[in-house]
């Protein structure tokens, strides 16, 4: 026999993005009775307009630029893409994850399951009226009360909007409003070079059917990272037909009939106006608090624009933050880690301490770049001698067979005894597994030699890491004295200058 909604939850998690879900389904493990209040779409950003619909259109748009290649001994003819059915498959992905999460969520709803625990689905837009209520407004005007011993706030966060510029999801899009685009536009206007833009501008410009504008007002594409790696980026996107304008600011765009006109003015005091059909304002993304009636809490988010949490993802008391919303990068691993840490902590479950230091990123440009640990840059900063080996994979005897060279690993290590590999990064195929390879050794905080005990299956991607790793310890196959351009190693130390020397 089903059980009943009980009075009060054990827990209510605002927002069934891929923090809140991961939060509600680790408490269901404990058998605690959950209620999951979402006033939009399931899956949230990460799923129905974010990561993976972005990624999902990503490898139609991998798919499509590698059929269009010329160098693997065949040629297809006469080849075309459809917009609206690209725009289809990728909607059709969100879906099929979306009805996932909303299956397990009516498998565990009172009314149908006999187990410890179980899941309550609220769709309206829930506020705080106390530490311990909250009041659910549904779409149709009606309002509910709702009592639970913790909460779980994992609302999410918008796209940042540009000061005097209008967002109109029709021809000035974001991140959210992307999908709206109902054709290629002849034009396009990327506003801002961080990840998402320049995602976005690959995506685009894999298709061939765009031409691509990507502008910030940086000096470098991905500026947080290494010099080497903005680099990279940059060249294969102006490999691939991008414009990239750098230095520059968005002052307005002026809607036309037929066409926008794009003002940008650059720190040298010159400006520029660039004609487009469309333009995807992607300089970020912000909390939303407007509506949570954190005030009844005593709760401040307005000095820093986030929710700040301790290391337990506790706001205060009772009250728990997961996700973007927080003070940490806004990523889908991290949501998902930190929304089921919350859960194990309000209830008292046995957990290891959160670590932020090893999280690997994935950044699906074309090729793929992917990231784990500190950066050259990072370790100047915090003045740590240190190692770095880069191996190309022109060299990689899996690259080669695959005909896709253009790429490289680079590791750093400590400039010490222990040789502890303290970060890696790596682009070209398969990077979004292979960057696992060293991340878990650098979770062990083990060394390059530990590493180097694991013999590597040929021919594989991963012999591009040993390769690079034996480089560190002078054993390499191939030599940096033959191959100058291909294989390099530098080490930098704070008390030689900060100078960057070649060993």
């Amino acid at each position: 026999m089903a059980q009943k909604t009980p009075e009060v939850y054990d827990l209510c998690v605002l927002g069934c993005g891929p923090a809140g879900f991961a939060g509600a389904m680790r408490a269901l493990d404990f058998g605690k009775h959950v209620c999951i209040i979402e006033g939009s779409e399931i899956g949230g950003a990460g799923i129905m307009w974010g990561a993976l619909a972005s990624k999902t259109m990503w490898e139609v748009a991998k798919d499509y630029a590698i059929a269009n290649k010329k160098d693997r001994g065949y040629e297809a003819s006469s080849l075309s893409v459809d917009y609206c059915a690209v725009r289809r498959t990728v909607l059709q992905a969100a879906k099929e994850k979306q009805y996932q999460m909303l299956s397990q969520i009516e498998s565990y709803s009172p009314a149908r399951w006999d187990g410890p625990g179980s899941l309550t689905l609220k769709s309206g837009r829930g506020k705080f009226l106390s530490n311990n209520e909250m009041e659910i407004q549904y779409p149709d005007g009606k309002r509910e009360q709702v009592k639970a011993r913790y909460f779980l706030i994992a609302t999410g966060t918008k796209p940042r909007t540009f000061p005097n510029i209008l967002v109109d999801q029709q021809r000035v899009f974001d991140s959210d409003g992307i999908l709206n685009l109902q054709c290629f536009p002849e034009r396009l206007v990327i506003i801002g070079a961080g990840i998402i833009g320049c995602e976005y501008a690959t995506i685009f410009s894999n298709f061939g059917q765009t031409q691509v504008y990507l502008v910030d007002h940086a000096k470098r594409v991905i500026p947080y990272e290494d010099e080497d790696v903005s680099s990279f980026v940059k060249d294969n996107l102006e490999r691939n037909g991008v414009k990239v304008i750098q230095s520059a600011q968005l002052r307005s765009i002026l809607p036309l009939t037929e066409y926008l006109q794009v003002i940008l003015d650059f720190h040298d005091g010159h400006s520029q106006v660039i004609e487009a059909d469309a333009v995807f304002i992607s300089i970020g993304r912000e909390f939303d608090r407007s509506s949570l009636g954190l005030e009844t809490l005593g709760i401040d988010t307005a000095k820093r624009g986030i929710l700040r949490t301790d290391e337990n993802c506790c706001v205060t008391d009772n009250i728990y933050a997961a996700g973007d919303i927080t003070h940490h990068p806004g990523l889908v691993n991290i949501a998902e880690m930190e929304g089921r840490y919350a859960a194990k902590h309000m209830f008292g479950k046995k957990r290891w301490p959160l670590n932020y230091d090893n999280m690997s990123t994935v950044m699906f440009f074309y090729p793929a770049v992917a990231a784990v640990g500190l950066s050259e840059k990072a370790c100047r900063q915090k003045k740590i001698p240190y190692r770095v080996a880069y191996y190309s994979n022109a060299l990689c005897n899996r690259a080669i067979a695959m005909r896709a060279t253009h790429g490289f690993v680079k590791i750093i290590i400590s400039d010490d005894e222990q040789q502890r590999i303290l970060g890696m990064r790596a682009a070209g195929p398969q990077v979004s597994s292979t960057i696992m390879s060293i991340a878990h050794f650098m979770d062990q905080g083990k060394g390059v030699v530990d590493v180097l005990k694991s013999i590597y299956p040929h021919p594989t991607i991963t012999e591009g890491i040993e390769e690079c790793l034996r480089m560190l310890l002078e054993k390499s196959v191939f030599k940096p004295h033959a191959f100058p351009e291909l294989l390099q190693i530098r080490k930098w130390h704070p008390d030689a200058g900060g100078e960057e020397k070649a060993t």
